[in-house]
């Protein structure tokens, strides 16, 4: 007799996944497209940029990168890899050993089930944002599967969810946040303490991730060791890299050094990006820029919205703060709408909207959607030059 209590399970991971790997085909399509028109290949513009740089970190490691690897100044000196952190391309590394696979190969592949366990998380958060905010939210009570589902698709049809089929973070990023996240709303300390460990050896932005979780488990200390044990081990992977390049550079700052002066990021209470929005939407004729820069307002609009529709307070303040570490520095400013992807979780007043119309006009909505997001990644990888 077949186990019938393992079928929601295994639909709450399968259905999300599907959604997902469908969307991210058209958008791949879309690319391999773009590619050929442009004169290039779908290979290369899947490991352009940072990319390039995760490769090589993952091959060479980090005191043997090639020197035509080069930070934005075209520069590379003995500590510019550093910037980097090493969760992902040790990660790729790894993959990589195994027979047959090059680090290339490894990068893409690694992404592709990152993505699919992202989009998992995603639909999970969803689901229990929907069950927490039924009587509370002024958007009203909406179908828990049908809202994850909806965010797992409005995930994967970002405008740079591109990234998440490249040799870039994000995918990783998002799977860690993600299910950080769903261990915090399900109060299960030990998952979500992992994961913001591992998000911290994988990118800087994980100190949001941090906080979140940290802060969640203090006030939830009664829940006994977990909690704890969540606060003690959530920072050590961020804290563990900057001992690492401290180790390297000889300076506790090593790290924030190498970033500014390597790729100018810096904070700077959002000067940079109101300048960059003015100075877009005002004087420039170029798509890209018009673009990222409607993109920043468009997610200032959905804090907003987040805010009025009450989600669950670790799942707001983690938007929050995602936002107001990209808003709020300096750096290349065409990279925002890559870098606030991970603030994938402010669309979920947006997916409980659409879960509450009728299948046919949620799924008509999210053709343009998805089609837009297509053109999108593409555009930016193979027509303008420096989007990433």
């Amino acid at each position: 007799m077949r186990d019938l209590s393992a079928r929601p399970a295994v639909r709450a991971w399968v259905e999300p996944i599907v959604v997902f790997l469908v969307i991210r085909a058209i958008g791949i399509a879309m690319l391999a497209r773009f590619a050929q028109l442009r004169e290039t290949t779908l290979g290369d513009s899947l490991g352009l940029w940072d990319g390039q740089w995760m490769i090589a970190i993952a091959e060479y490691g980090y005191r043997h990168v090639p020197f035509t690897q080069t930070d934005a100044r075209g520069l590379h000196t003995p500590d510019t890899a550093y910037a980097f952190f090493p969760g992902y391309p040790m990660l790729v590394g790894a993959v990589a050993k195994l027979p047959l696979i090059t680090p290339y190969g490894a990068a893409i592949t690694v992404n592709v089930v990152l993505g699919c366990v992202a989009a998992v998380g995603a639909a999970r958060i969803g689901a229990i944002c929907a069950r927490m905010m039924a009587d509370r939210s002024p958007i009203g009570p909406a179908d828990p599967r049908r809202t994850g589902l909806l965010l797992a698709a409005l995930f994967a049809a970002t405008p740079m969810s591109v990234v998440l089929n490249m040799a870039y973070t994000e995918a990783l990023f998002c799977a860690l946040a993600a299910w950080a996240l769903v261990g915090v709303l399900e109060r299960r300390w030990l998952l979500a303490g992992i994961c913001a460990l591992l998000a911290g050896a994988s990118r800087p932005t994980a100190v949001v991730v941090i906080g979140v979780v940290m802060l969640a488990a203090i006030l939830a200390r009664r829940d006994g060791w977990r909690a704890w044990a969540a606060v003690a081990i959530s920072p050590l992977g961020y804290l563990g890299y900057l001992a690492v390049v401290w180790a390297h550079t000889g300076s506790p700052t090593g790290w924030f050094r190498i970033q500014t002066e390597g790729w100018g990021t810096e904070f700077d209470m959002g000067r940079a990006t109101f300048d960059f929005v003015n100075d877009a939407l005002v004087h420039s004729g170029e798509v890209a820029p018009v673009a990222t820069a409607w993109i920043i307002i468009a997610t200032l609009g959905m804090l907003m919205v987040a805010v009025w529709s009450r989600m669950p307070w670790p799942v707001l303040l983690y938007g929050v703060l995602v936002v107001a570490s990209i808003v709020l520095s300096s750096g290349l400013m065409m990279s925002r709408a890559r870098l606030l992807l991970p603030a994938f979780v402010l669309l979920i007043p947006l997916a409980m909207a659409m879960a509450r119309w009728r299948r046919g006009v949620a799924i008509a909505t999210l053709v343009p959607i998805v089609m837009g997001s297509a053109w999108f990644g593409a555009h930016m990888l193979t027509v303008y030059p420096h989007a990433m």
